[in-house]
């Protein structure tokens, strides 16, 4: 195993890291850091702090939490997020699993690409990066992916088939979609004329470079829980997303927000030839349920499709009980089917339900 250690990287990503752990950045970043967050929401101090270097590309920024001697479970985030975003998980985790959590290309503490870099290709060997420097040799990870992060996974699958069949176990995709995402945020949901415009707005919208302002407000929160919370999520799971959100450079939330807006990786989800979990929640905007059908209806190996109800597209956040018992089951199924070199995960056997998606599953 290679854990890289770039010193000269260290300075200025080690502030950066800092401020994104606090879930802003600027002159807010003090002001979270006193201001404090629930434990769940307050990731726990990493165990290694590094880099990974894809062949092409910058670096991506990689922390390492949890059990030094445990089965390795790797996270992926989604649009506009950090490892932070990951906290209710890795708090969840922490005692029984080795965890990784990087930063995607431009998030976080990672350097944003060149202009050309924004691509799936880009998304995919920063994973695969993430994956030969940090899941030790001899082992197989479970590969957990949020939104882009899971369409990482999905692009990292077709990209290096090789690697996924030596290094990964098994995968949990939670609240994603491999194409037609613009479809996912209705303006004008009523009107079938509106069609078309709706589809402009969105994809302006998602391209959109504008900074979400210097300070929460009223409306920014309630902005937040329209798009990629419920109406159930609770005040403090809003708080904690809007911070993670709005630490996002806005020039690559809107560049990355372009590949969205054109991506389309179906060709891509037959190569995800691993036991994977699918979950989706029935109040997500971004990426409804019918998203996930069409992964579901593509997998080779579906585990199971989980449809978690009332919640919204931030499911790792609003329903972290439901994504960590997912990512359990792929532990213990692993262990059981000889995947990984690790032992001493508590937790029972994947239960063999499997929930074909729906007949006719739709492809917009």
């Amino acid at each position: 195993m290679r854990e890289s250690q770039d010193a000269g990287l260290a300075g200025g990503r080690a502030r950066a890291a800092a401020r994104t752990r606090a879930g802003v950045s600027g002159p807010d970043a003090g002001a979270a850091a006193s201001s404090g967050l629930a434990a769940p929401f307050r990731l726990p101090a990493a165990t290694l702090s590094g880099w990974a270097t894809p062949a092409a590309g910058p670096p991506v920024h990689v922390e390492v939490f949890g059990r030094s001697d445990g089965p390795t479970v790797v996270l992926a985030h989604g649009w506009t997020c950090s490892i932070p975003f990951w906290a209710p998980v890795v708090n969840a985790l922490a005692g029984e699993a080795r965890i990784v959590a990087y930063d995607l290309p431009g998030h976080g503490a990672s350097p944003a690409p060149a202009h050309t870099g924004y691509t799936t290709d880009a998304l995919a060997d920063s994973l695969a990066a993430v994956v030969e420097a940090y899941v030790p040799d001899g082992e197989r990870a479970v590969m957990v992916g949020h939104s882009m992060g899971a369409m990482s996974l999905v692009a990292f699958a077709g990209r290096h088939p090789a690697p996924l069949r030596a290094r990964v176990s098994a995968a949990v995709l939670a609240s994603t979609g491999v194409a037609n995402l613009v479809l996912g945020l209705p303006v004008l949901p009523s009107l079938r004329w509106a069609r078309g415009v709706n589809r402009r707005i969105t994809v302006a919208a998602m391209a959109s470079r504008l900074p979400l302002g210097r300070r929460s407000s009223p409306a920014s929160r309630a902005l937040i829980r329209a798009l990629a919370l419920s109406p159930g999520a609770t005040a403090e799971q809003v708080r904690f997303c809007e911070r993670i959100i709005r630490a996002c450079p806005p020039a690559v939330r809107g560049r990355w927000g372009r590949v969205l807006a054109r991506l389309d990786l179906r060709a891509d989800v037959p190569a995800l030839a691993v036991p994977t979990v699918v979950i989706s929640g029935t109040a997500d905007r971004m990426t409804p349920p019918r998203r996930s059908d069409v992964i579901a209806a593509a997998l080779p190996d579906l585990t199971d499709l989980v449809r978690l109800p009332g919640a919204g597209h931030m499911t790792p956040v609003e329903t972290t009980d439901a994504v960590v018992a997912a990512i359990r089951r792929q532990l213990a199924g692993s262990r059981l089917d000889g995947f990984s070199g690790s032992d001493g995960l508590a937790g029972s056997a994947r239960s063999g339900r499997r929930q074909a998606a729906p007949e006719g599953a739709s492809q917009d």
